[in-house]
């Protein structure tokens, strides 16, 4: 497309008391206004042969050049050296420990490095494409702020066939919560559907009709009592993979995981003698997961200790 550029085109008089950027849209509908606007202000829209703003209303007749393609470059990732876990490999998947603060995959419009896709394109020679160029190999995601267990697919065939027993609910995942307050059960089920926070769009909600269907199961492995606060260790499977499930399911509680600011816990950890420990991630660790092997059937299982980060706050936390 980029062949085509510059462009013209002649105004006609049914288009008279339309926005520029309205008009540019009306003629190349498959660009978005917002990047119209954003080759306005590069000055690479002309108006009979002038400067002008996305907000001038054309009154028919004019010449608008469009000199630069509204179509972003497509994005794709690209391989980086940075250090991987790998916990297993043969020649279908693979298996990593993903640190705290490490992306996943990065989304359209956004940087692309430093990603766990631009290190696994680093130290795989061939991932599957089914995800496209942004997230080759990528069946399933965590959090920015979770660590552990994520399974990466070498070649379509492996892909498909782990996105259908992800799908089909026959992988197992289990993680490790820190969670504010003493749960009034030692275990029990939340099934509240999940949808997307209408006010403030990082977030998902419980609180709406009509969200996706989501299960999470949880057990209290032990109840702490501290000068900072009550909280619970808890074990949580999920049958489904829902953004931000566990974080917004026991947050529906009234237990906010540790260290989630987004869902109402604190920044930082205080006693009543000013004392305080800040946690800078969420403490949820994606501990277990157990599947079958996508081409010979065969079951796999594999574990992640609590990252050392983790288990220095639950020794500060006991030993009070």
């Amino acid at each position: 497309m980029a062949d085509d550029f510059p462009k013209t085109f002649q105004v006609a008089a049914g288009h008279a008391g339309t926005r520029l950027d309205r008009f540019l849209v009306s003629q190349l509908p498959d660009a978005s206004r917002a990047r119209f606007q954003q080759l306005i202000e590069e000055d690479k829209v002309r108006v009979d042969g002038g400067p002008a703003k996305a907000s001038l209303r054309l009154r028919g007749g004019e010449t608008v050049s469009l000199l630069a393609a509204p179509y972003a470059p497509p994005l794709r990732a690209t391989p980086e050296e940075i250090p991987l876990d790998i916990i297993y490999e043969d020649d279908s998947l693979a298996v990593v420990n993903k640190p705290a603060g490490m992306v996943v995959h990065a989304g359209a419009g956004r940087h692309t490095s430093g990603t766990l896709v631009n290190a696994l394109l680093h130290r795989f020679a061939l991932l599957s494409n089914v995800g496209g160029e942004l997230r080759p190999g990528i069946v399933h995601r965590l959090d920015k702020d979770t660590s552990g267990l994520i399974v990466v697919a070498k070649n379509d065939l492996a892909h498909r066939r782990l996105a259908e027993q992800f799908s089909s609910r026959k992988v197992k995942k289990t993680y490790i919560a820190l969670v504010h307050g003493w749960m009034k059960q030692d275990r029990g089920t939340i099934e509240s559907p999940i949808s997307r926070d209408r006010l403030r769009r990082v977030r998902m909600t419980t609180r709406r009709d009509g969200g996706r269907a989501a299960r999470s199961h949880y057990r209290v492995l032990r109840r702490i009592e501290s000068p900072f606060g009550k909280f619970s260790l808890l074990e949580v499977t999920i049958e489904t993979g829902r953004t931000h499930q566990i974080r917004v399911h026991l947050a529906s509680l009234g237990h906010p995981v540790v260290g989630d600011t987004v869902y109402g816990a604190p920044r930082e950890l205080r006693d009543k003698g000013g004392s305080h420990l800040a946690m800078g991630r969420n403490f949820l660790h994606a501990a277990a997961i157990e599947l079958r092997q996508p081409l010979t059937n065969a079951p796999l299982s594999f574990t992640s200790p609590l990252p050392p980060d983790l288990q220095q706050l639950l020794k500060r936390l006991e030993a009070q």
